[in-house]
């Protein structure tokens, strides 16, 4: 059997792309490590000094503990909301009207700015929400088009004749739900939660509107500390958060698998 050789231009297109998606992640390492006092790349001497500076500015460890609470939580919220509406549309899907689905991706089509504005009305001005909440649902909001969508992917292709054997045999419909249609869709209920936990920890929008006196998120910090300085400590923040983002991944896809694997 004859081996097909790859293209050379296809390889160049591919390193290519590999450089692009991989470049900006280089230089803001490269820049958080710069001795100089300002953002730079190449950097003309390495230190460690910015990242020290993250956490003897008090602000960035406390609106990163803030950030990180609102994406764990609003993440769990718009899953525990996402998950049985995505059911629900996949296994009653001739039954349900069709613009259900569409309903559900309104955060992602409506401006932020203008959810956000709206949000604030309605929630801390208009119900005199605590911020906190606030924050929490909003975040849970604008990530829930992500959980329903990711997780609705891999419900389309589940054969609910599986779960209805099942139940058939005698197993209650709650808890073939729980042990045999969720073990199913667990790569999409893992792609889910991760691409909601990115948006959420990375939100300014929505969030600059809700945040209120002593509650801050990571990203409005960051763009606080800009207006100021022009110093790698942003950028040591950035690589901070993105080993942040990569652990907490790593932790969600191991801790569920393990999970569904033992039912």
């Amino acid at each position: 059997m004859m081996k097909t050789k790859t293209h050379p231009l296809l390889i160049a297109f591919a390193a290519l792309v590999f450089a692009f998606l991989i470049g900006p992640l280089i230089i803001i390492i490269g820049a958080s490590l710069s001795d100089s006092s300002f953002l730079t790349f190449p950097p003309r001497g390495l230190t460690l000094h910015w990242y020290e500076n993250v956490f003897a500015i008090s602000a960035f460890p406390r609106t990163m503990w803030t950030s990180f609470q609102l994406a764990v939580g609003g993440t769990a919220l718009s899953m525990c909301i996402g998950i049985p509406a995505a059911y629900a549309m996949a296994r009653y899907r001739i039954q349900l009207p069709r613009f259900l689905g569409n309903i559900y991706v309104l955060p992602i089509l409506i401006p932020e700015i203008v959810l956000g504005f709206s949000l604030m009305k309605s929630m801390a001005i208009g119900m005199d929400m605590p911020i906190m909440a606030s924050l929490m649902i909003g975040h849970a909001l604008i990530v829930l088009p992500y959980c329903v969508r990711v997780v609705g992917a891999s419900l389309n292709s589940f054969d609910f004749s599986i779960e209805e054997a099942a139940i058939s045999l005698g197993c209650p419909r709650w808890k073939a739900f729980f042990t045999v249609v969720l073990p199913n869709v667990r790569a999409g209920i893992i792609a889910g939660f991760i691409l909601a936990f990115i948006t959420s920890i990375n939100d300014v929008s929505v969030s600059i509107f809700l945040t209120g006196p002593g509650v801050s998120t990571l990203p409005i910090q960051i763009l606080a500390h800009m207006e100021q300085f022009f110093d790698p400590t942003i950028a040591s923040v950035s690589v901070l958060l993105m080993f942040v983002t990569v652990a907490v991944m790593a932790v969600v896809e191991r801790t569920l698998g393990l999970t569904f694997l033992t039912k």
